[in-house]
């Protein structure tokens, strides 16, 4: 009898742990979704998108797409002390990009291509970006204009998509029965995405943020933007930009994030990348950009003393 009962006492542990593992289990999937008056998931809150993933896979990760967490804790590590040593624009106090990579320790943002890479270009695009570069370094200063959008802080990570940059990634979701508002604190932009099925504007009517369209997918919001401003360029992206993001509650504290490119005349390929976001209890401060910046006037103003010079040598 003791020679069987101490047999046994294998097949009993082994019975155990399973127990323990579905409880566990039935333990995560009991969690539902706190939801608005209207059904759905309420997204509702702050939340912050700071990450020291980043988009694309590194060259030291080449082919592995999950880092150990001895790795995580290594490239963390290093990705802060070489954050300091670089001179920056900023103060260092100033900045926020993330300490961490993501809970599932990816060596990328992306996530299709399995690479982690942004594809590559299309021929007219990389034409595109070329010209685009020299017409900024070598081109005219005689107006505001002349300059980027991102120097002129009309746009510049606020997305779609959403990703996270030096400072100033958080981000609040208030909802309606009939649209969603998505602010993001970096250049204080709050876009409105439509829920009640009305079609996207036409073509011809174009906006810095694009125009967003969303509906349910069950839990999941999805929200597609089109119609991008021509000076609009994400990464290459020509006016065929859009941009398919879904938002889906993945605990109370969490919320995943997922955002796919398309825009043929730019890329070879469709790209997706994901996050997860956390809730947090900080509030959404005022991004003031040129308030006290003297960086556009001061170009504008180098431009204008380089014209007096060459006139004055003729």
């Amino acid at each position: 009898m003791k020679a069987r009962v101490i047999g046994s006492a294998p097949v009993v542990l082994v019975a155990l742990a399973l127990a323990v593992a579905v409880h566990a289990q039935a333990s995560q999937t009991k969690w539902t979704p706190p939801r608005t008056p209207d059904g759905h998931p309420d997204l509702q809150g702050h939340w912050y998108f700071g990450s020291a993933t980043p988009l694309e896979r590194p060259k030291e990760f080449e082919g592995k797409a999950f880092l150990t967490a001895e790795e995580a804790a290594d490239f963390e590590q290093r990705t802060d002390e070489h954050r300091g040593d670089v001179l920056a624009v900023h103060a260092p106090e100033w900045l926020d990009y993330g300490k961490h990579v993501g809970a599932d320790r990816r060596t990328s943002l992306i996530i299709d291509p399995p690479d982690g890479r942004v594809p590559p270009l299309t021929p007219a695009a990389r034409a595109r970006v070329a010209a685009r570069r020299a017409r900024i370094q070598n081109g005219p200063a005689d107006n505001p204009e002349d300059r980027p959008i991102q120097e002129r802080c009309l746009v510049f990570g606020a997305g779609p998509p959403l990703l996270p940059g030096p400072y100033n990634n958080n981000m609040q979701i208030v909802q309606t029965p009939g649209a969603v508002v998505v602010h993001s604190e970096m250049i204080h932009d709050a876009r409105i995405v439509a829920l009640d099925g009305r079609p996207a504007p036409p073509p011809a009517m174009r906006y810095w943020l694009g125009s967003s369209r969303g509906h349910w997918d069950r839990d999941t919001l999805i929200v597609e933007t089109t119609n991008f401003a021509d000076q609009v360029s994400f990464r290459g992206s020509d006016d065929r930009l859009g941009v398919v993001e879904r938002f889906t509650l993945a605990g109370p504290d969490e919320l995943r994030y997922e955002f796919t490119i398309d825009d043929p005349t730019a890329f070879t390929k469709q790209w997706s990348g994901a996050f997860t976001m956390t809730r947090t209890s900080d509030r959404i401060y005022e991004f003031a950009c040129h308030e006290g910046n003297y960086g556009l006037m001061n170009i504008l103003r180098a431009a204008r003393t380089e014209e007096q010079e060459a006139a004055r040598k003729r």
